[in-house]
């Protein structure tokens, strides 16, 4: 138990939708009678889970509900979830930004918290004067900031703007100095919400580099929220999954990953509702991914299909069409691409299409998630494009004759395929 450095315990939040506060005179003043003779809350009793895609009945909506879990010092929590799902609203409250209607965090030291660009700055105050405030804020004295000044400076990479007002700094750059000043003024606990994803690539890669030395080489927390994968995986010793307000699942890093990658999968029926550019003349209507008539996994090492329906309204010629596919991995990182024009088909020109099949005799992706996206061309011009289009999953499977594992050639893949009109 001396390991837990911070606990929450039943955590819910309550918000009335459409207004700030409670909303009316009448619900405050039923809660203090309430409150007064020592009995709860009567608006606890009601109000709907926290699912941003349907329409509910209730003026009162539970943010999180029934959030308990445990981190140890020195551990770094991925915490992943849908838009919407209540990962901003819980780092809040852990930051003690908002406060929870229920339940209660127990803490052990100071927290940092980085959940918005700008956050904690003054805009008036130069970047100096705002470490300083920052540093204030979390107990440090003037002499321990100072002690930390030329190194926050140095990591931000804002060593020239330091003595400009906040106000004109890019995002990008108010991201660096706000980082780097939640990591070196050394608070037990530090919560960073989405927001290094303003950053550029250096940048990230080096707060990224920062967290794994915060977490292994001196021994403080870290609270991480993020929709890239690939960080959560490479920075995180375990994760939990939110969903609608709640905590769906908590463990092992991959394991949560993949549950969260199944969760995010778009079923057939809805392929129609993805957002989608391209003309329209020709469309892509359904797709199917079989593997011994497996639907939506392959497997090592067996054939493997991606068969792609399409809607056709000009009675288009395998002449005039053309459709490339690309697939990546959980963590965004471009696997393969594969195309119509790069294979010399029999199939005549003039032949009418209504299908394309990619086959492939011997499947070698590694075992893992995988999303596809379509690009749909009709006489030279875009006709549909949709990015993240679906994903399938791809189970553990023998492709060589001994148990040796497929090369991982760092995300360069060459898959050898076949095209198939119908």
């Amino acid at each position: 138990m001396s390991d837990i450095i911070l606990k929450a315990e039943n955590i819910s939040k309550q918000y009335r939708l459409g207004l700030v506060g409670t909303g009316t005179i009448s619900h405050d003043l039923n809660r203090w009678w309430y409150k007064i003779r020592g009995k709860q809350d009567p608006y606890l009793k009601v109000g709907e889970a926290n699912d941003r895609s349907t329409k509910g009945n209730s003026d009162y909506v539970w943010a999180l509900k029934d959030i308990n879990f445990e981190v140890k010092r020195g551990e770094v929590l991925g915490i992943i979830g849908k838009n919407g799902a209540g990962k901003s609203t819980l780092l809040k409250i852990l930051s003690k930004v908002t406060t929870p209607t229920v339940g209660e965090i127990k803490t052990k030291g100071r927290i940092a918290s980085l959940l918005e660009v700008g956050t904690g700055f003054h805009g008036e105050m130069t970047g100096r004067e705002n470490i300083f405030l920052n540093g204030a804020i979390l107990g440090m004295t003037k002499k321990e900031i100072s002690g930390k000044i030329d190194e926050i400076i140095e990591f931000s990479g804002c060593q020239r703007y330091i003595d400009t007002p906040v106000k004109r700094y890019s995002s990008g750059m108010t991201v660096r100095l706000a980082f780097a000043v939640a990591a070196f003024l050394e608070p037990e606990i530090l919560v960073i919400d989405e927001v290094l994803a303003v950053g550029d690539a250096e940048f990230q890669k080096k707060a990224i580099g920062k967290m794994h030395d915060i977490s292994q080489g001196e021994g403080r927390t870290v609270l991480f929220v993020s929709h890239n994968m690939s960080s959560i995986k490479s920075l995180c010793t375990r994760a939990i999954l939110i969903k609608n307000g709640k905590i769906k699942s908590s463990g092992n890093v991959d394991d949560i990953i993949n549950l969260y990658l199944k969760q995010m999968k778009v079923e057939k029926e809805d392929f129609d509702k993805l957002e989608r550019q391209g003309n329209g003349v020709i469309k892509v209507d359904s797709v199917s991914v079989s593997s011994n008539n497996d639907d939506y996994h392959g497997t090592v090492g067996l054939p493997f299909a991606l068969k792609f329906k399409l809607k056709n309204n000009v009675d288009a010629k395998v002449s005039d069409t053309r459709l490339d596919i690309r697939i990546d991995d959980a963590s965004g990182q471009k696997y393969a691409w594969l195309s119509t024009i790069l294979q010399n088909n029999k199939q005549a020109a003039e032949d009418r299409v209504k299908e394309i099949s990619f086959n492939l005799e011997k499947l070698n992706l590694q075992k893992g998630i995988y999303y596809i996206t379509i690009y749909l061309e009709y006489k030279g011009e875009v006709s549909d494009w949709i990015q993240n289009a679906f994903d399938f999953e791809v189970l553990d499977g023998k492709y060589y004759d001994s148990d040796a594992k497929i090369p991982n050639n760092q995300g360069k893949v060459l898959l050898d395929y076949t095209v198939k009109y119908d």
